[in-house]
Order: C-alpha cells, then sequence, then structure tokens
C-alpha cells in the first residue's frame, strides 16, 4: 500500500453540512472523505474527529509510528491551543494545516493560528478542496525531507 495519511478534525467539525452552511457549505466530511478514499485508492486514509484537546494531542503524539503525514483543521483550537501546537511541533511526522473557510476574511480572533508555524504548510479559504490539495502535496512532495519549509496557500 501507498502512503498512511491521517486527517485530525476538532471541536464542532463533526456539524459540518449543518453548521453555518454559509461559511462551511452544506456538505457533510463524512461523504467528502468517502470521495478521497475513492479518488486516493493507493494511499491508506484514516480521519479522527473530537471536540476535546486532550484527546486531539493524544492522537498526535501516537500518529508519529504510524503515518506518513497528517492534516490537521483543529477548529477553533487552532486560534487557542497551546497544547496542540506543541504536540505537532513535537512531532516527527509533517503536518498540513487546513481552514475550510478563510479565516483572514473573519472575526480577528481567527487571524492568529497557532500550528501554522509547525506546520509544512497552510491552506485557508477553499473549502473541502483543501483537503485534497494537501494529499496531493503529500503524495507529489518529498515532504518527509527535512526542508524546513513552512507556509501558506
Amino acid at each position: 500500500m501507498g502512503k498512511k495519511i491521517l486527517v485530525i478534525h476538532g471541536p464542532n467539525l463533526n456539524l459540518l453540512g449543518k453548521r453555518q452552511p454559509d461559511i462551511y457549505g452544506h456538505d457533510d466530511f463524512d461523504a467528502y472523505f468517502s470521495h478521497l478514499r475513492s479518488l486516493y485508492t493507493g494511499v491508506e486514509l484514516y480521519y479522527f474527529q473530537s471536540n476535546h484537546e486532550g484527546e486531539l494531542v493524544d492522537v498526535i503524539q501516537e500518529s508519529e509510528n504510524t503515518y506518513d503525514a497528517a492534516i490537521i483543521n483543529a477548529g477553533g483550537y487552532s486560534h487557542t491551543s497551546v497544547a496542540i501546537a506543541d504536540a505537532v511541533a513535537a512531532s516527527n511526522i509533517p503536518y498540513i494545516g487546513v481552514h475550510i473557510s478563510n479565516i483572514y476574511s473573519r472575526e480577528p480572533e481567527r487571524h492568529m493560528d497557532l500550528l501554522a508555524k509547525y506546520c509544512r504548510g497552510v491552506i485557508v479559504g477553499l473549502g473541502f478542496k483543501a483537503y485534497d490539495f494537501a494529499i496531493q502535496y503529500v503524495l507529489e512532495s518529498s515532504i518527509t525531507d527535512d526542508l524546513g519549509l513552512g507556509g501558506v496557500v
């Protein structure tokens, strides 16, 4: 099998499709994740969602010896959780940050992403398509090389 990629979702992202559809759209993530699995049949894709900070930290810490890379949308914790940021910083696998909405066009408290500096890159404002772009990046780049590069797309 090919690469193993974990998608991690933080609080309230279990409500996608119901919560603020004007911002996040009308589709639920489970359906889109199934779509991703059908597109990337040679990739082992896994998904974890929790509304609890400690559970997210645990999954990040446990991901090191299991996955080649992780895609993280920590939801509101992106803007508040030093603990999650520290866990990503300590991880030995590359992380790609994702925000479904454009956090820079929203409330000022959403403009800061504490995890971003520890991610290889961050994709914002492109809806669910951001997950597809993140997977493509993992598959097409030498992401496991320690280039120390990071950025916002």
